[in-house]
């Protein structure tokens, strides 16, 4: 698989899966626009990115104002010429049953995670379809698919993520924009023990997981990352519209 001609942006690039896509990426030719909001925890992913002597540019903001959005891919565009992958990994969880949900917690979970993916997407297809087609890869979950206890807004925000990866998948096929919906279950990232209404330990929230999971594991941000990169590979164009489960054997049953 080759990626030396491939511009890439990556949102919430500076943590977790995201960050873990840049590195993966960072690894090939392609040349990297990575998108986060903290500036000193995104200088150090741009320089780790840069000594691997990848192309590589750093824009902070928030992906929730479709302005960013649009700026972003002009910038990208203006800076490599196309923008020819777009990884939408930025998102935020607050846990809670829909009668603990406030609205700010739905406004706020619904901002981030599907907002920010319809904004950077749109704007995207917009630069993909002038230069002969994409690929964009939004990160959703496996409670886009089955549902979980205690995560109302973060279930039915990836719900969503997933129906709008399906729906821009046929509107834009026949201009050669691939767009597909990776869905994690539990993944070893920050994300995964934090929001919860009382303090647990590490240990004990990835018991919790691997207790669930068929395999007996909890994934590493990598095995995300790989995915992605083969989504985003021109021996994966045939594939397009997919919520493609990596989560153990979770939605297996």
């Amino acid at each position: 698989m080759t990626y030396s001609k491939k511009v890439v942006i990556v949102t919430g690039a500076t943590s977790g899966i995201g960050e873990a896509v840049v590195q993966a990426f960072a690894s090939t030719e392609a040349s990297i626009v990575l998108v986060g909001r903290d500036k000193e925890r995104g200088q150090r992913a741009l320089e780790s990115v840069q000594k691997l002597n990848c192309p590589a540019e750093l824009m902070l903001g928030d992906v929730t104002d479709s302005a960013f959005a649009d700026h972003v891919i002009n910038f990208t565009v203006e800076r490599f010429g196309k923008v020819t992958v777009l990884v939408n990994s930025a998102g935020v969880i607050r846990r809670g049953s829909a009668l603990e949900t406030t609205d700010d917690d739905w406004h706020h979970t619904f901002q981030a995670n599907v907002n920010g993916v319809f904004y950077f997407s749109r704007a995207a297809v917009k630069a993909m379809r002038r230069t002969g087609g994409g690929s964009i890869i939004n990160i959703a979950s496996s409670v886009a698919l089955v549902g979980c206890p205690g995560l109302a807004a973060y279930c039915a925000s990836k719900g969503a993520v997933v129906l709008l990866t399906r729906a821009m998948a046929l509107d834009h096929a026949k201009e050669q924009i691939s767009i597909n919906a990776v869905c994690p279950g539990a993944v070893d990232t920050p994300m995964l023990v934090s929001a919860h209404d009382k303090p647990v330990s590490v240990d004990e929230v990835l018991q919790r997981n691997v207790d669930a999971i068929p395999q007996g594991r909890v994934a590493t941000p990598q095995e995300i990352a790989s995915l992605t990169l083969y989504l985003a590979s021109e021996e994966a164009r045939h594939i397009t519209g997919v919520a493609l489960p990596i989560d153990g054997g979770v939605t297996a049953g």
